[in-house]
């Protein structure tokens, strides 16, 4: 799998500098089993050390090992994009376009193709209200050793699904949990598909998460011209965000911003 790729160059760069290192510290080994032991030493540390760099890679919002990647737009423009991710949910989804509608907002939605599909009424409903729709795979994994067959169904499948709600538009792809390392990027470069991660992420920060009022101050606190939003509204336990959204956006408004699609956010780049 190609996510083993970079991991196993990594494991092999960064063992022959160990040893290296080692050598010069210590001296030789002087006897075989001082050897096997120090080899052993020396795997040992490698791996964990390679484990802990795809780790972190693998969720690093701001660096990709391929293709594009967007996490905020450069502007000047007071602008940003709300996007949310899950669902949708037919509990939520009306009442969320609602609130968006009642500030001459458009959302992003990161839609998971299995909620869309079962049943397609609640994705039909934000297509009707002209929400832009993206690409949050069919089954939620995270992209993370899997094939490119696996990862063509999730994202294939997803996209089917988009398009028989209606939706025409251009389809915009974020990786579950924002979860990714070399395989999901390949695959999205291969086709002309850029990963959208976020700039702010307020419900998922523990302390805040379940306060509406510290989610408002937080995001007005902390935004930036050419932001990228993320907030989860679909599931009962996200009251809280649900609870915060009219409050976003209109302490956002009040403060000169206008909401865009990541589209439209993506088209200002250059300008």
């Amino acid at each position: 799998m190609l996510d083993v790729v970079p991991a196993l160059l990594i494991a092999v760069a960064l063992g022959a500098a160990l040893w290296f290192f080692q050598r010069r510290l210590f001296g030789p080994a002087g006897s075989r089993p001082r050897a096997a032991l120090r080899l052993t030493a020396v795997i040992l540390v490698g791996l964990a050390l390679v484990g802990y760099g795809a780790f972190r890679l693998s969720k690093a919002r701001g660096v990709q090992l391929a293709g594009e990647l967007v996490t905020h737009v450069d502007t000047d423009e007071k602008v940003v994009a709300l996007t949310f991710d899950d669902g949708p949910q037919p509990a939520y989804t009306q009442s969320v376009v609602d609130t968006l509608e009642a500030y001459d907002a458009k959302g992003t939605f990161f839609v998971i193709g299995n909620d869309a599909a079962t049943p397609p009424d609640s994705l039909r409903a934000l297509v009707s209200a002209g929400e832009e729709i993206g690409n949050h795979t069919w089954s939620h994994p995270r992209l993370l050793a899997i094939s490119q067959g696996a990862i063509a169904q999730e994202i294939e499948t997803t996209d089917a699904v988009i398009r028989e709600a209606g939706y025409s538009g251009p389809i915009v792809v974020r990786p579950p949990n924002g979860k990714r390392l070399l395989a999901a990027p390949w695959y999205l470069w291969r086709h002309g598909r850029t990963t959208v991660m976020w700039s702010l992420e307020p419900d998922s920060i523990p302390g805040i998460a379940d306060d509406p009022d510290a989610l408002v101050t937080y995001v007005r606190d902390n935004v930036r011209p050419g932001d990228i939003i993320l907030l989860h509204v679909m599931y009962e336990s996200r009251s809280a965000s649900r609870a915060a959204l009219p409050r976003i956006l209109e302490a956002l408004a009040a403060d000169g911003y206008r909401f865009v699609t990541v589209s439209q956010l993506l088209a200002l780049r250059g300008r």
